[in-house]
């Protein structure tokens, strides 16, 4: 008849709550959904006897409520309805999330195509950064061992400032200025430094953000720059590295609707565009120019090339005075001494030597920057950060060897720079190094020189044959390098007695794919054997004449070793103490110079298709022969 306890009272089948009803026996009841809970007017007897006053009962149907209330209103009892507000909003909002996540999902969805859309329409849009006349300037005062493209670029400043002089004689000033040179020469900052003086806007992008994944936004983002610099002329446009985009056209596999090319279609387009009185100047930097479209340097766009090359001496120390400005430096620095001893570097790279030293004596909690610093710095950008020492002990009497067959080599020949450093503590990837100084700025090498140059590679292995009686793969460099000098002077520089006057370089200035599928090479596979035997044979008669150098000398090479595996690190003076070379009048003039470490030799790098002109600042990094790389 009833169920267990609960904490409205005993739990009541329905149909005995329905015979109480009718029988006038329920006191009060209430109504909670489908339970309903009450009392009776005369308790009645449960399953086991015990009287029931309080009761609680499920009423499975509407309609099953409706029978029981008949009774009850008919006989007077209190029935009320309590409705559990919180159930039925929960209910409400579990029936009404679905609904909410729809709606949301499909705001979102429209929002994230709105917002692809408006990016979309801003991919033509201009990635250049202007700078202002509000801005603060660099001015030439600023530039340093550029005079020669200083005195260029005067004139660009000065039209811009003055227009009216020149249009009143019917003159044009150049509409495009191609900066030429290696990196971190000062190019940016020339430009720069011309809207500076000017005292016009400065619009400066990479050549590279012209190209999306799109076409037609290259092209698009070009009409964009150019716009904004008509709207704000006077003005400078500064495009770096336009090789990205003004390569010439063409080249490779790809068909003529290459992006690139629309790009530096409208480019040309844009350029041809400028009114003779529109004061928009187009400056642009490049240290590939041999491959941009002839288009592109015709006169009326780039028809003013400027060449901005590594500085001179006098250069470097007006650089170094620059970069050392605000730099408390200790007395026994000497600007002049490190100009002399920083043959090749860029300014980028002498920035670099004067923020390494300034770190250098910030590690060492100094109050000044020494000498010592810039030396410490030197080693660290030129020979790499350096190692642990090698442990093993045959490893290092190979080391040793290698590096002294290189410094007796170069020592010994006279047409070699003068070696300044020999070490066996690994630094970077190579597990010794010997470092040369040029006696002076090279623009122009002689076959003797060159003839020195891969002796003095090959010193090395020559060392490790004579006395370790096996080679090792230390020479791997070496190797690679003098063999790439000897196809050179071969195929480029007309230095072999076989083939005289006649050059056999590749065109190396079209880098792309699918370009020699359409040119050829100049000269038949007999000649291209031909050529693979002289440089094999200059390389042999090199490598004889280094073993029996080394072996005429084989004292010093012995002493030398010995003294690295002791010392470890043999400065210049040191090191001709050793071989009892005192008297050499290379290293007389060298000595004067008290900076520990010097550039090396251009000729590691030649540039491609030249007579050793302006090297490449990659070369000039990379002359300290070194074992292991």
């Amino acid at each position: 008849m009833g169920g267990s306890p609960t904490g409205g009272g005993t739990t009541i089948d329905y149909s005995i709550i329905l015979a109480q009803a009718r029988s006038n026996n329920i006191q009060s009841i209430t109504f909670r959904g489908a339970e309903a809970t009450g009392s009776f007017i005369s308790p009645i007897r449960g399953a086991n006897g015990q009287a029931i006053t309080n009761f609680t009962v499920i009423v499975p149907t509407e309609t099953a409520q409706e029978q029981l209330l008949i009774p009850l209103t008919e006989n007077g009892a209190s029935v009320r309805f309590n409705t559990n507000e919180t159930s039925q909003l929960l209910v409400f909002l579990v029936n009404l999330l679905p609904v909410v996540l729809i709606i949301g999902f499909l705001v979102w969805t429209a929002r994230r195509a709105q917002r692809q859309m408006g990016s979309a329409m801003g991919f033509g849009r201009t990635q250049a950064r202007e700078y202002t006349v509000e801005r603060p300037q660099v001015t030439f005062n600023d530039v340093a061992g550029q005079d020669a493209a200083k005195q260029e670029l005067t004139e660009i400043v000065d039209f811009l400032r003055e227009p009216e002089k020149y249009i009143a004689l019917g003159a044009r000033i150049p509409r495009g200025v191609l900066l030429i040179g290696p990196p971190g020469t000062g190019k940016t900052l020339l430009a720069r430094a011309v809207a500076g003086e000017a005292q016009v806007s400065f619009f400066s992008i990479a050549a590279s953000e012209f190209v999306e994944m799109f076409v037609g936004v290259g092209a698009s983002r070009v009409r964009d720059l150019f716009k904004r610099a008509r709207d704000n002329a006077p003005s400078i446009v500064f495009i770096d590295e336009i090789d990205a985009v003004g390569r010439q056209r063409g080249a490779g596999l790809g068909g003529g609707h290459d992006e690139r090319e629309q790009t530096l279609n409208q480019m040309l387009a844009e350029m041809d565009g400028f009114d003779q009185t529109e004061s928009v100047i187009v400056m642009a930097a490049t240290n590939r120019h041999d491959v941009l479209d002839p288009a592109l340097l015709r006169p009326g766009r780039f028809d003013r090339q400027v060449t901005v090359g590594l500085p001179d001496k006098k250069g470097r120390l007006e650089i170094l005075k620059i970069h050392t400005r605000g730099k408390p430096l200790d007395v026994n620095v000497n600007l002049n001494d490190l100009a002399k001893g920083t043959i090749g570097f860029s300014g980028a790279d002498l920035a670099n030597l004067c923020n390494e030293a300034a770190l250098n004596a910030a590690r060492r909690n100094a109050k000044r920057i020494s000498m010592r610093d810039f030396s410490n710095a030197f080693d660290r950008i030129v020979l790499g950060t350096e190692s642990p020492p090698l442990s093993d002990a045959h490893e290092r009497k190979v080391v040793a060897y290698h590096e002294a067959g290189h410094a007796v080599v170069a020592a010994l020949l006279p047409n070699s720079d003068p070696v300044l450093k020999v070490t066996i503590v690994p630094r970077g990837q190579a597990l010794g190094v010997t470092a040369y100084m040029p006696e002076s700025d090279r623009r122009n090498y002689s076959r003797a020189y060159l003839y020195t140059k891969i002796m003095t590679l090959l010193g090395g292995r020559a060392a490790e044959e004579i006395i370790i009686k096996e080679v090792t793969t230390g020479a791997e460099n070496d190797l690679r390098r003098a063999t790439d000098l000897a196809r050179r002077m071969v195929s480029n520089f007309g230095m072999s007695e076989t083939f005289g006057l006649l050059n056999f370089g590749d065109d190396e200035r079209q880098p792309f794919l699918g370009y020699s599928l359409s040119q050829g090479r100049s000269y038949s596979e007999e000649t291209a054997a031909e050529v693979d035997a002289e440089v094999r044979r200059l390389i042999k008669q090199a490598h004889d004449q280094t073993i029996a150098l080394l072996t005429e000398n084989k004292d010093k090479l012995i002493a030398l070793a010995e003294a690295l595996l002791v010392q470890e690190v043999i400065e210049q003076d040191e090191m001709l103490r050793i071989l009892g070379m005192h008297d050499d009048p290379r290293m007389e003039r060298i000595a004067s110079t008290h900076f520990s470490l010097g550039k090396g030799s251009p000729a590691d790098d030649l540039p491609n298709g030249e007579i050793i002109q302006d090297p490449e600042p990659e070369a000039t990094l990379k002359e300290a022969d070194s074992s292991g790389d």
